[in-house]
């Protein structure tokens, strides 16, 4: 069974990050996603925000996930390249990941994403991505 209908039939679980970090997964389909997940304390840097990498790894799960919905069952995935801008930053609340691909070639997949508040819509980081796409 492929990632895709494993998260279809037992939902975030099939992936032990998700389950982990606290990530719902809202949508999947047609080369794009949505998750979001609550900011909980432990998550917080010694300054008191939301750190960093959190919103790294949530956006990049989002990223990986819309591009699993375009790969054909031969298909995997590895990242190559991944700039985040950080733009504001959070301490409580909940977020939401959304990735979206540009372009998926045979060799090379390009994708964006963004963070936002899922209350008020605030940006708060934007990710550039490449990944290679890898035939088993």
């Amino acid at each position: 069974m492929g990632y895709i209908d494993e998260l279809k039939q037992v939902g975030r679980d099939a992936n032990p990050f998700f389950t982990l970090m606290g990530i719902e997964v809202d949508e999947f389909r047609d080369g794009r996603a949505r998750l979001t997940m609550d900011v909980r304390p432990d998550m917080l840097n010694g300054a008191g925000w939301l750190q960093g990498g959190v919103y790294v790894a949530l956006a990049d799960e989002a990223i990986a996930l819309a591009l699993y919905t375009l790969l054909a069952d031969n298909e995997e995935i590895a990242t190559i390249d991944e700039h985040t801008s950080f733009i504001k930053g959070v301490n409580a609340g909940k977020i939401a990941a959304t990735g979206r691909i540009i372009r998926k070639g045979r060799r090379v997949a390009f994708a964006d994403g963004e963070v936002r508040d899922a209350a008020d819509d605030t940006l708060l980081t934007r990710t550039s991505t490449s990944f290679a796409v890898i035939r088993r």
